[in-house]
C-alpha cells in the first residue's frame, strides 16, 4: 500500500496524483498495488514539480526491510515533524504554550 498526503500544493500536482492513484479524501491518495518502479516514477515527477511550492507532500509505503515496516519520504515542511525513535517513525507536533 502506498499513501501520498499533500498540503497546499498546486492543482497540477493534485491532478497528476489523481491520475495515478485513488484520491480517497482531499489531498490524500492511495494505491494498493503500486510497484517500486511506478512509485519511483511518481516521486521523481513530484520532486521535479515541487520547487517553488509552499506546501508539503508525504509519501508512505510498506517496506518490510525497514524497522516498523514502512518507509517515508517528505517534500516541503509538513505540519508535523517525522522522527525516528528506536527504528520506528513517529509524528511529533510542537505544542504552543
Amino acid at each position: 500500500m502506498t499513501v501520498v498526503v499533500t498540503r497546499n500544493v498546486p492543482d497540477r500536482i493534485r491532478g497528476f496524483l489523481a491520475s495515478s492513484l485513488l484520491e480517497v479524501g482531499p489531498g490524500v491518495y492511495t494505491g494498493a498495488r503500486v510497484t517500486v518502479a511506478v512509485r519511483e516514477r511518481i516521486w521523481g515527477i513530484l520532486e521535479q514539480w515541487f520547487p517553488g511550492t509552499e506546501g508539503s507532500i508525504v509519501m508512505v509505503w510498506s517496506d518490510s526491510q525497514m524497522p516498523g515496516g514502512q518507509s517515508v519520504r517528505v517534500l516541503g515542511t509538513p505540519p508535523i515533524n517525522l522522527i525516528e525513535v528506536d527504528g520506528i517513525v513517529l509524528c511529533r507536533r510542537q505544542i504552543d504554550a
